[in-house]
């Protein structure tokens, strides 16, 4: 693929204190968020004696696919940002992006699990069957559903592995994909044999990873909020359809689609101005291009950063930790 001249992004980004102090912010959010995730809510798992609860379950593997794309790219773009410039050999660039992509990728249908769940949860007809003497730990469908997650997106990132070389300091990406890469990293940039089969991913990644998720999450989140609506209208009638789903703790549930909301549209808003940002480079090149890749890596990463943020809104064990957390600092400064 050819190369054109190269971006100023970084540059420009790290010049500027205001811009990169806004994006160590979003980088440390995302770390420290989704990690304090995954230690409160699978230390809760951990000490369950009986069936776990599959939300929990899928709340940790969604901020485990947040915390591995905050830490092996976001992270590392930051350093890179610092001013330290890091070249890989070819053969480390394919294991990079294969990664980067995968990650990525996987990390896209973990948050979309999440609201599938929950719209399968308010449309089952018969109540969970709960043992209390039955086999310790999540469901085994469950458990198949994240194997098809991350193996199906592992498959998908083969290219990564493939397509991809090292460059140097003056190299500059001419294909960027939203599942990956929005400037070279490392030296690494894509090496497809030629534009359009490049484009053919690009636009692949575009239906598979980008629109497909997007309209899955609005139908999934739509179709929970018209089931609740149903449930509450259904009470107040007398009669009552035998197969109608089952939700039998209304409140909750409805504090959880509030959740699942709040997090869809910011997955939305981040995710649909980065694939915007990222397709105007791919088939645009136009006058504002750098403005466009500097929004692109900034929504990048704000569903990873204020992810946490909403779901300690949502769920208890998260509020109560936070709330302990901030009386022992007012109490140590106070």
């Amino acid at each position: 693929m050819s190369f054109r001249k190269p971006l100023s992004v970084s540059k420009h980004i790290s010049s500027s204190p205001f811009y990169f102090a806004i994006y160590v912010i979003l980088v440390v959010l995302g770390n420290v968020g989704n990690s304090t995730v995954i230690a409160v809510v699978g230390q809760s798992l951990l000490r369950e004696t009986g069936a776990v609860r599959s939300s929990d379950v899928i709340l940790v593997n969604m901020a485990f696919s947040n915390m591995m794309v905050s830490l092996v790219r976001n992270t590392v773009v930051m350093v890179s940002d610092l001013g330290v410039e890091i070249f890989l050999s070819r053969d480390m660039c394919h294991l990079m992006m294969g990664i980067w992509v995968w990650l990525r990728s996987a990390n896209v249908w973990s948050t979309f699990f999440l609201s599938a769940f929950h719209f399968q949860t308010l449309r089952r007809v018969a109540p969970p069957v709960i043992t209390l003497h039955g086999p310790r730990g999540p469901p085994k469908s469950l458990i198949l559903c994240f194997f098809l997650i991350w193996s199906l997106n592992l498959i998908y990132a083969i290219p990564g592995f493939i397509f991809s070389k090292n460059g140097d300091e003056n190299s500059t990406e001419t294909l960027m994909l939203v599942s990956s890469t929005t400037r070279p990293l490392m030296g690494c940039i894509w090496d497809f044999p030629s534009v359009y089969s490049g484009l053919a991913f690009a636009t692949s990644s575009m239906v598979i990873h980008e629109s497909l998720p997007i309209c899955l999450m609005n139908i999934t989140n739509l179709g929970s909020l018209l089931t609740l609506y149903a449930h509450g209208h259904s009470r107040n009638t007398t009669n009552k359809s035998q197969d109608a789903p089952v939700v039998t703790r209304i409140p909750a549930e409805r504090r959880a689609a509030k959740v699942i909301l709040a997090l869809n549209v910011l997955f939305i808003s981040s995710w649909g101005t980065n694939v915007i940002s990222v397709n105007y480079f791919n088939y645009n090149r136009g006058s504002s291009t750098e403005f466009l890749l500097i929004v692109a890596r900034f929504a990048n990463m704000s569903f990873i950063a204020f992810s946490p943020i909403v779901l300690a809104v949502g769920h208890r064990k998260l509020r109560a930790f936070i709330k302990s957390v901030l009386s022992r600092i007012i109490s140590v400064f106070g």
